[in-house]
């Protein structure tokens, strides 16, 4: 099997044995334990079976939002949530911003209200962009942000920078492969783009032939994993392993039922709860809920199970649930 990396970039093993992240023999990239396999056979079924949730999702849901955006214009570190897996990210006077989408996207409205006009956010210092799918990856919304933010670096995955340099030409694009570290300004944090188990896909023959991933944000004082979209697997021990403790895992709770086809792409709350554990996390920020409705289950039921798992568990002081545009300082 062959395996890929940005030579330009320093990798940090989790293992003796890394040689870098796997493609398969068509050059596609493949999970590492699980390559995506997913069948039409198996999306039908999905689609044609009865969904179980149907009458709780006429339940109308949408998260709080938050008003005040103070955090806007002081300096103090802060996680701040806008919706789905969209964070406001200031740490050492360094800001992030993850996975923008600001509106709706191809055959699916946004539910809750992105929290403030996306206008307002620029001095962004790095976007994170974890994957090309669209909940993650928007035209629309990186035109904007680009247009706003002219000195902006994107970190991305391997072969990404093909597709986002149609949109903006001169925009400034980093490619890593997993457990590779970008090169950050000397007095930034560092971060490196590490694995999660899921695929890549925009048109009909693109699949899978853009590398999808995590990332890890950490200085001297603080360390924040934020998940992508994935399934659960053992990359988060690795993570651990390879880069923890956290004090902050942001993890996708949502779009997991039916969790016999889902799982693979998509965690249960149960599962982050055990992701949670297993990078030895101090405070979990669940995300990927509320905003798209991509699945059976209703938007309020993966925040509501989150909360009744970890009350079982002993471990909800944990959680930190902000509203819309809320932030948690650290």
């Amino acid at each position: 099997m062959p395996y890929l990396s940005n030579p330009l970039l320093n990798t940090i093993p989790p293992s003796p044995n890394w040689q870098g992240t796997p493609v398969d023999d068509r050059g596609r990239f493949r999970n590492i334990d699980h390559p995506y396999i997913t069948t039409l056979p198996e999306v039908l079924k999905w689609q044609l079976q009865k969904n179980p949730f149907k009458q709780q999702k006429r339940t109308r849901y949408q998260p709080n939002i938050s008003t005040d955006l103070s955090w806007l214009s002081n300096d103090q570190d802060c996680i701040v949530w806008l919706g789905h897996c969209t964070f406001y990210i200031r740490l050492h006077k360094t800001v992030f911003l993850t996975d923008p989408v600001f509106g709706n996207i191809l055959f699916n409205k946004r539910v809750s209200p992105f929290p403030l006009d996306p206008q307002l956010l620029k001095g962004i210092h790095y976007l994170l962009l974890s994957h090309d799918h669209r909940d993650h990856c928007d035209k629309q919304s990186l035109g904007t942000l680009f247009a706003n933010n002219p000195q902006i670096q994107v970190l991305t995955g391997l072969r990404m920078d093909a597709l986002l340099r149609k949109w903006g030409k001169n925009v400034r694009v980093q490619t890593a492969g997993w457990y590779q570290q970008y090169q950050t300004n000397e007095n930034s944090p560092a971060v490196y783009f590490v694995p999660t188990r899921h695929w890549a896909k925009r048109g009909a023959f693109d699949t899978n032939k853009r590398l999808w991933g995590g990332f890890v944000i950490k200085n001297a004082q603080t360390s924040i994993y934020f998940g992508g979209d994935s399934g659960y697997n053992g990359h988060y021990k690795l993570a651990s392993q390879t880069f923890g403790p956290f004090n902050y895992a942001l993890l996708g709770i949502g779009a997991y039922e039916p969790e016999w086809f889902m799982h693979v792409n998509h965690q249960s709350p149960t599962d982050a709860l055990q992701a949670f554990k297993d990078l030895q996390a101090s405070r979990l920020i669940p995300m990927h809920y509320g905003t798209f409705d991509l699945s059976d289950e209703p938007l309020y039921y993966p925040l509501q199970q989150l909360q009744q798992a970890a009350q079982a568990k002993g471990i909800a002081a944990a959680m930190l649930i902000p509203a819309l545009g809320q932030p948690v300082y650290l």
